[in-house]
């Protein structure tokens, strides 16, 4: 059975905090050298019309994946080329209106320096995300991102850490800085986003609604056997109570029926839905995120919120059952 070695936890602890603290004074590091490269580099982005094409060797080229999906997923087309395979037949992947972003620490990585030529023919401009800003990559470039670094965070010095990790602080930045000059909003990232716990979270009220026949209405004259009947035979504990024109004027809800039996015994058969209802009860937008129609049920401690238009005709109805098999919780 082995023995506890406080010594050496307590080492390992120290040896995390000095970790996070090089690499933490490696993305200060970045704020320092920001400057009209990164804006030439967004533009050069933002005028491609084709995709971002990032690569890079190694650790860069981990990095470099990272980069090319939160890209995709904040609206700007790209996709990673390993530059050892461009040069055994998967140069084909660019084509014209394509932006390089080439990823080297060293900025002469040989395969990296290798698809100058190919890209350059092309016409296609090169951004380059490096820690020697003279190097053969940085010289042949549009723009050059430093990520230069004091040392790594490895106790050798060796392994890329604080290196790679200022790499994808500025691989973040860049993709929000495009997220923001495009004006990307909730609802494209919800379009990119449709499957998983995030695509649900991101999911409209117009998805998750009991819609057309499935809703739940009666009349304001309708007697409360129908009434009642319409509420079993919908099965969402409440009924909207709508106008000749399909507008909202109330609710009947099974708490509504448990507190009229209380207080008026036995004519409550003889009430019709109007005497009954709750008028002017709380509604939602279709557009509205399905996370805002469980804040609202929460809030206003009720189960089920009629989704309205703007001009109160009812379009269907979101029940708090719909929302927890999202998994919104």
């Amino acid at each position: 059975m082995s023995k506890k070695n406080p010594a050496g936890a307590a080492s390992s602890l120290e040896s995390a905090r000095r970790v996070l603290r090089i690499e933490m004074q490696a993305i200060e590091g970045l704020l320092e050298r920001l400057d009209e490269s990164f804006d030439r580099a967004v533009e050069l982005f933002l005028a491609c019309q084709g995709r971002v094409v990032v690569s890079g060797m190694g650790k860069s080229g981990l990095v470099g994946r990272k980069i090319s999906a939160t890209l995709t997923s904040t609206g700007t087309p790209s996709v990673f080329l390993h530059p050892a395979e461009a040069l055994h037949g998967d140069l084909g992947v660019f084509v014209r209106g394509d932006v390089l972003l080439a990823l080297s620490y060293s900025g002469e990585a040989e395969e990296l320096v290798a698809l100058l030529e190919p890209v350059k023919r092309l016409g296609i401009p090169v951004v380059t995300m490096t820690g020697n800003p003279r190097s053969t990559l940085a010289a042949a470039s549009d723009a050059v991102l430093d990520i230069a670094v004091k040392e790594e965070a490895c106790s050798l010095n060796l392994a890329p850490t604080a290196s790679t990790t200022a790499a994808l602080a500025l691989g973040d930045a860049l993709a929000v800085a495009l997220l923001d000059r495009r004006g990307f909003k909730a609802e494209d990232f919800a379009a990119l986003h449709p499957g998983g716990r995030l695509g649900a979270k991101l999911k409209r009220v117009r998805h998750v609604m009991h819609s057309g026949d499935d809703t739940p209405r009666v009349s304001p004259d309708a007697k409360m056997p129908d009434v009642i009947y319409e509420m079993s035979r919908k099965g969402l504990g409440m009924t909207t109570v709508v106008d000749g024109g399909g507008r909202l004027e109330g609710i009947v809800t099974d708490g509504d029926l448990r507190r009229l039996m209380q207080r008026r015994e036995g004519d409550v058969l003889n009430l019709t839905a109007g005497e009954a209802m709750t008028k002017s009860p709380v509604t939602i937008g279709p557009d509205e995120l399905a996370g805002a129609a469980l804040n609202l049920m929460e809030q206003r401690k009720i189960t089920s919120v009629v989704v309205a238009d703007d001009e109160r005709r009812v379009l269907g109805v979101v029940h708090i059952h719909d929302l927890w098999t999202l998994q919104l919780f």
